[in-house]
């Protein structure tokens, strides 16, 4: 009898282990089955910026560690603002990224007076990629060879200054740079970084400041003049072209930070697994110096890390805002 007893207890000991068992493979395998289509990577900006340019960098090799290709979709608009919508009005689904200017992405709720969603809100960090000043460049017909120059010139001649968007970060730099020197240029809006370089190169615009990934090439094509960084120590890239700050504006320091967002509702296991395979592939040599060669450093945050920046570059750009009074309707 008692060898029954202790064979039946065991009996049940299996069977409790055996559905045990049955679970917890029955569990990975719903979790192995992510992805299970196509992965659509939003770029809130035109072909060519800096957001693109690590988008199309990162994308291939992404796919490949995840085992779904990943599509680049370029949806400009507001500064970014459109294509940030949409992948934040997602919700749950797991197959929707953004890859944007972090930056711009927490300047938009203190410029537009209406947003259709909130970027704290509905979406939520994965990882943080890299970081590139912002140039200050002219047409090379532009007479002037450092910031002082460009700034007497301005109060001379009319120059048109082209911004990726009104509001931007690359706008907010010029207004900080004009309210310290005294210029007086025109700011002339585009749809992003790509058409506002397309325009200076062509002499449409006079004056330029966009991150430095995009727009290095075109200074060294000699298609356009630099005069400034905006980071706080030389780049060793153009190691001789002085910053900002070391030109009269003191401590200035401005720049894009491309990173990757998601729905607010993607599920926390699969946010860590993007986090770490985007991190480890910014990180392989051979993207680390194509980025280095265009004067973008990588720079990698965690999601945690990513939203608590988020957090403190909006109540920053916040203070920025609301010193130079722009304000925008969505």
């Amino acid at each position: 009898m008692n060898a029954r007893r202790r064979f039946l207890g065991q009996a049940s000991g299996l069977a409790a282990l055996g559905t045990l068992g049955t679970i917890a493979p029955m569990s990975a395998w719903a979790e192995d089955k992510w992805p299970n289509r196509p992965i659509r990577l939003v770029v809130p900006y035109p072909a060519g910026g800096s957001s693109d340019i690590i988008a199309r960098l990162i994308s291939k090799q992404l796919g490949e560690a995840l085992g779904q290709p990943i599509v680049v979709d370029n949806r400009p608009g507001a500064n970014g603002n459109i294509g940030a919508a949409m992948v934040a009005q997602q919700g749950a689904d797991n197959h929707t990224l953004l890859l944007c200017d972090v930056g711009a992405l927490a300047i938009s709720p203190s410029v537009y007076t209406k947003l259709t969603f909130s970027p704290d809100k509905d979406l939520k960090g994965v990882a943080m990629l890299a970081y590139s000043p912002h140039l200050l460049v002219v047409h090379p017909s532009v007479p002037v060879n450092n910031l002082k120059e460009l700034v007497a010139l301005s109060h001379k001649q009319t120059l048109n200054f082209a911004v990726t968007a009104i509001g931007s970060a690359p706008h907010l730099a010029g207004v900080a740079v004009q309210q310290a020197t005294g210029a007086a240029w025109q700011y002339v809006p585009y749809k992003g970084g790509a058409q506002a370089i397309a325009d200076t190169v062509g002499g449409t615009a006079q004056v330029l400041m966009n991150g430095m990934l995009a727009t290095l090439p075109q200074v060294q094509a000699g298609k356009l003049k630099l005069l400034a960084v905006s980071k706080k120590t030389r780049m060793p890239l153009v190691g001789q072209v002085p910053t900002i700050a070391e030109q009269g504006v003191a401590n200035f320091e401005s720049g894009t930070w491309q990173g990757v967002m998601a729905p607010k509702g993607m599920p926390d296991a699969i946010v860590a697994r993007l986090s770490s395979e985007l991190i480890r592939i910014i990180r392989t040599p051979e993207i680390r110096a194509q980025l280095a060669g265009q004067g973008a450093e990588v720079v990698t945050m965690t999601p945690a890390e990513t939203n608590k920046w988020f957090v403190t570059e909006e109540k920053r750009w916040a203070e920025v805002v609301k010193s130079s009074g722009v304000k925008l309707d969505a």
